[in-house]
């Protein structure tokens, strides 16, 4: 019963016109909409921004000798740099290929305990 008179109110409320205030009204309607974009900014946007920036850096610190993992999979260790690419060796003896920086998934501490010459 309640449920009735409460979609009622909210239909009768509807036909009532424009609010007293005028845009006061589309104010109050844009409320909810601006609450959805700020709990969004805060817990999605922002984290993904903060791990962006991280790993921005993270890339453009890397130096000869560090041991890396692409975004493929491949662990090695960085060769050389150059602005755009990394020379990553990923086994011995001498097995280099040339990647993107922005392919670098992040450091691989746990890889120096990897095996990278391959099993017979």
């Amino acid at each position: 019963m309640w449920t009735m008179q409460a979609v009622e109110l909210f239909r009768f409320g509807a036909d009532a016109g424009p609010a007293a205030g005028g845009t006061g009204g589309m104010l109050i309607q844009l409320i909810p909409f601006l609450a959805i974009f700020a709990i969004f900014y805060f817990l999605l946007i922002m984290p993904m921004r903060k791990r962006q920036k991280k790993h921005l850096e993270m890339v453009s610190k890397l130096v000869k000798g560090d041991r890396v993992i692409t975004s493929g999979g491949l662990f090695g260790t960085v060769i050389s740099t150059e602005e755009d690419r990394i020379v990553v060796r990923i086994a011995e003896p001498k097995v280099d290929v040339q990647i993107a920086r922005s392919a670098v998934a992040g450091l691989a501490k746990d890889a120096a305990t990897v095996n990278l010459t391959p099993a017979e």
